[in-house]
């Protein structure tokens, strides 16, 4: 049985925390070493890629511990050719041979031929093992998540947008499901704002918004982007803190409806 801060994700086979990281926001390589040392194993080398995380991965790898490691390389590029010459840039950049995953960026439809062809083409000369996607349009990862093209899914999740509820996770496969990642558990940081909840509510924290997204069964694994030490021991406070009550799950989507109504942003 895995513990409750271990699953395993989807059909990919991969055990990995609940929490993930991201590079991108200034923490430094001493706090993603903490946290995989507190089980946190899904290191997310994006967009804005900055060294410490790169710095944590050699580090961890040095100690022998590449096999616990769950790498991916994100690609936003709709040039095949510039997908693969970036991800070879990034995996010289990390001093490894091949990464766990190759995520498919922001596609609101599925990729284009090319691209497809192109990465499922580097799957098989190894350069990494799982392809998964991401998206904004929720509708397209339902119709995606019968077929096998992709083995998992980052999609947006957080008490303000809880449309993959409906949207995307009651039409998973009962069996063989791709991997669920959320992001944006704050909703870019409106949920932990004072000024954005209703009058005479308890501040949030970014814990209570983790805890909220780890609390829904689909979720395997619940993005993080700490920028700094503190922020990333907050995060891991989810993880010992465990799964929200129902009376604090119940005011959180109070919380992220009154938020939903009073503070439009782009995406619904």
């Amino acid at each position: 049985m895995e513990s409750l801060n271990i699953r395993t994700l989807g059909r990919t086979g991969l055990k990995v925390g609940r929490l993930g990281v991201a590079c991108s926001y200034g923490a430094p390589a001493q706090a993603f070493e903490e946290a995989f040392d507190h089980g946190v194993n899904y290191f997310y080398w994006g967009s804005t890629r900055k060294e410490a995380m790169a710095v944590a991965i050699r580090n961890i790898i040095a100690r022998g511990q590449r096999d616990q490691l769950v790498i991916l390389i994100q690609s936003y590029s709709r040039s095949a050719a510039l997908m693969e010459y970036f991800f070879a840039r990034a995996l010289k950049k990390l001093k490894i041979d091949a990464a766990d995953i190759l995520l498919l960026g922001w596609h609101n439809q599925p990729p284009s031929g090319r691209i497809l062809e192109r990465a499922l083409r580097m799957k098989e000369r190894g350069m990494f093992r799982f392809l998964g996607i991401s998206g904004h349009h929720r509708p397209m990862f339902a119709d995606l998540a019968h077929e096998l093209t992709f083995d998992l899914f980052h999609i947006r999740y957080n008490a303000v947008h809880r449309g993959a509820e409906n949207e995307v996770f009651e039409h998973l496969p009962s069996a063989g499901r791709p991997g669920i990642v959320t992001y944006t558990a704050t909703r870019w940081g409106d949920l932990v704002n004072p000024e954005k909840i209703p009058a005479g509510e308890a501040p949030l924290t970014a814990t209570d918004c983790y805890r909220f997204v780890l609390s829904q069964p689909a979720v395997d694994v619940c993005m993080t982007g700490p920028k700094d030490t503190e922020q990333m021991r907050q995060a891991l406070k989810a993880l010992t803190l465990g799964p929200l009550s129902a009376q604090e799950l119940e005011r959180m989507r109070r919380i992220g409806d009154y938020i939903h109504s009073h503070h439009k942003r782009a995406f619904a």
